[in-house]
């Protein structure tokens, strides 16, 4: 019976590595330090969460309705397997922190109590601050 690989110590959750391999058709056997894959190192529900993706071309609605989970789970999941993989998570390209956006909104804020701007200049500009 063959068994899948796993990816990081049960004991400690390092990463393990391969120091063996054979040829099940003439056993020729290899032996030394071998990387595995990123993927390698996924758990169980990671790999089938990235199978369900890639199966729905990352079409995010298509992956709710098979694994029956919200947009906002299927966003978290696919953050968490970004990270897994070893790459950093951004907001979305276009899109103001809500740091950002909370330092923007007290600029205008400020601004209009200062007199600086009117109530409709200052309606208008965190109106234009929510779009984009």
């Amino acid at each position: 019976m063959k068994r899948e690989v796993i990816g990081r110590c049960p004991v400690c959750s390092e990463a393990l590595e391969v120091t063996q391999l054979t040829c099940p058709a003439c056993n020729t056997t290899i032996s030394g330090r071998f990387k595995m894959c990123k993927f390698c190192s996924l758990t169980e529900e990671q790999k089938y969460f990235a199978e369900v993706f890639i199966k729905n071309r990352g079409n995010i609605r298509e992956v709710e309705k098979e694994l029956g989970i919200s947009y906002p789970t299927v966003r978290g999941r696919l953050e968490a397997l970004i990270r897994a993989l070893g790459y950093p998570v951004d907001s979305e390209p276009g899109q103001a922190s809500a740091e950002e956006y909370a330092g923007k909104r007290k600029q205008v804020l400020d601004r209009l109590s200062q007199g600086e701007i009117t109530a409709s200049e200052a309606v208008r500009l965190l109106r234009n601050l929510g779009s984009k």
